[in-house]
């Protein structure tokens, strides 16, 4: 993927945006599929990429765009003899899109309101775009392509007039849509879709990409340790860098070690690390919580009255964290407030 948190997964300063990228980490089974449909002429005309955030969906589209509109022509000498979806840096298609000025590419996404604060939903009048995007005439490839980054953050409005796109699609138009979930997709979106799901990357996938977006040695002990404990994501493994988030972390994790029991100082202590305004650390605080909830429930599959007060806890816990977010409340009250509700999830 690329080094770079992207598709409604927090912004990494650190990392390129994958416009502006030509590294792919991972995926390669995914992008031979890609490259072998295009080289055949039968190119689906819209594909759904999902994955969990931050590890390469938004990449792996651009990398197709990019390399649709450098090679119109999927007949051509350099497309059937390509061994992937690379397209150089100092090609003036990859240099078009990385400056975001690639005429034949509508990039809908989310965007900001007037106080500089990104919508929750991508605006249905964005999805409306493409209507004019595809009906219009196509440069000198006569290829036109969307990206949709992400498909999960459309509203009832936006899915249905992208259908409309999705039924109808002209002639040499490429639509990706970029999402978290396939499965919370509308059903009618994703039939008419090839899904390409990417799974999470290798731990030393993770590495390499931060150690690409950092500057950092790859085996930086560092590094290694936000790798591990990065799920296959190299947003997370970025974020967990940021802002003292790996010892944050580890508080959380020896709180939940000792549930159902309860350690009011270090609660106190976990609180006020987690003091401020700053988004990072009450990600990683929130982030970590929810991947020990998904472990203790597959844990608890046969305990079915534990699994509901795990899952009514797991409700009750992200409810709050976004309330945390969205008032700029303490956070400390918070941290008492998940334990409390852990505890008592996990006694008997």
């Amino acid at each position: 993927m690329s080094p770079r948190a992207t598709d409604a997964d927090e912004d990494i300063d650190e990392a390129p945006h994958p416009r502006a990228t030509t590294v792919l980490y991972g995926h390669t089974l995914t992008e031979t599929t890609l490259l072998a449909g295009y080289r055949s002429g039968r190119v689906p005309h819209a594909f759904l990429i999902a994955g969990p955030p931050g590890i390469g969906k938004a990449t792996l589209a651009y990398r197709m765009a990019r390399f649709v509109l450098a090679h119109p022509d999927p007949a051509a000498r350099e497309v059937q003899a390509a061994s992937s979806l690379l397209v150089d840096a100092e090609h003036p298609v990859a240099r078009r899109m990385a400056a975001q000025a690639q005429p034949d590419l509508l990039v809908i996404e989310r965007t900001l309101n007037e106080k500089g604060v990104l919508h929750k939903q991508i605006a249905v009048d964005d999805i409306r775009k493409t209507v004019a995007f595809f009906g219009s005439t196509a440069g000198e490839g006569g290829w036109r392509i969307a990206i949709v980054d992400a498909v999960d953050e459309l509203n009832k409005s936006g899915a249905n007039a992208l259908l409309k796109v999705l039924e109808e699609p002209p002639e040499r138009t490429l639509l990706l849509l970029v999402s978290h979930s396939a499965a919370r997709v509308p059903a009618t979106l994703r039939s008419r879709c090839r899904i390409l799901t990417l799974r999470p990357l290798a731990e030393a996938e993770v590495a390499a990409a931060v150690a690409a977006a950092t500057g950092s040695a790859a085996d930086d002990a560092e590094l290694a340790a936000a790798a591990a404990a990065a799920d296959g994501s190299v947003a997370r493994a970025l974020a967990l860098l940021d802002a003292g988030a790996l010892a944050l972390r580890q508080q959380a994790l020896d709180l939940l070690d000792r549930l159902p029991a309860l350690d009011g100082k270090a609660l106190h202590a976990l609180g006020e690390a987690l003091a401020g305004t700053d988004p990072q650390p009450l990600a990683a605080f929130v982030d970590t919580i929810n991947a020990w909830l998904s472990q203790r429930l597959t844990r608890e599959q046969n305990a079915l009255s534990r699994m509901a007060r795990l899952a009514d806890a797991s409700e009750s816990i992200n409810r709050a964290a976004r309330d945390a977010e969205t008032y700029n409340l303490e956070r400390k009250p918070l941290v008492f407030s998940v334990f409390g509700l852990l505890a008592e999830a996990t006694r008997g």
